[in-house]
């Protein structure tokens, strides 16, 4: 694994997806630290304990969470880059439309498309009906025998807020001109490749996509987790010098 030179004032904040924690971003966050990188990888409020802890969250918590974790992060190093997943990549991105002084971002299958709004009728219908819990949307892994850390139902009203933290975001993407890598997977059963087109077209600076051909939607956790190492190793390696 190559090193990152010059890296003493570059840290990496790393976020976790939905439902997950940060042992899915477990083969980045140690690939990042064996490269000699400072990788903090915060559990977002309600994650990694038990899903009734996350029946009521909502997209303030993360957003919350994320923001005190990005501040850490800044009073200790000169450069920041944010990585995420899924709704740790809806996390990077609005991070990066508020702050403009992070150095660069690094997206994995991120979830910044607004769904239709049939879909979200129906979610609320299912709200009001008084529906809590429905079928879990992690663990998407091509890989066989790999089994991601996330719980096994997916709170409604939580999956909701992010929906309409997804919907908020639209008005920001515009504001991310710092370096952007994207990676997608070509197959993915949980946020459609298409999140990925839109956040390319709508960003402001530069972007750098690959194509993950062997993955699924958690595809830090899968057949191209090297490789998403690797490209964001070189990626990073860019800005430390």
């Amino acid at each position: 694994m190559p090193e990152v030179r010059a890296i003493d004032h570059l840290g990496v904040l790393v976020l976790h997806g939905f439902t997950g924690s940060p042992g899915t971003m477990q083969p980045l966050t140690d690939g990042l630290r064996a490269a000699g990188l400072d990788v903090t990888a915060p559990t977002l409020p309600g994650h990694g304990t038990v899903i009734d802890d996350m029946v009521p969250t909502r997209w303030a918590d993360w957003s919350g969470a994320a923001e005190a974790a990005y501040l850490d992060v800044a009073a200790r190093f000169e450069k920041i880059v944010v990585a995420g997943l899924s709704m740790g990549g809806t996390l990077t991105c609005w991070l990066a439309s508020r702050h403009p002084e992070i150095a660069a971002i690094i997206c994995v299958n991120p979830l910044v498309l607004p769904r239709d709004p049939a879909e979200i009728a129906f979610i609320d219908e299912m709200l009001a009906a008084g529906e809590v819990l429905v079928d879990a949307v992690g663990n998407d892994i091509a890989m066989p025998g790999v089994v991601e850390p996330c719980y096994d139902k997916t709170p409604l009203a939580a999956l909701r807020s992010l929906l309409g933290g997804v919907h908020e975001l639209q008005s920001g993407l515009a504001d991310i001109a710092m370096p952007l890598l994207l990676l997608t997977s070509v197959e993915d059963h949980v946020v459609d490749p298409l999140n990925s087109d839109h956040l390319a077209n709508s960003v402001s600076g530069p972007v750098e996509r690959v194509a993950l051909e062997r993955s699924y939607h958690v595809a830090v956790l899968d057949y191209d987790q090297d490789l998403i190492v690797e490209r964001s190793i070189e990626f990073i390696g860019r800005l430390a010098t």
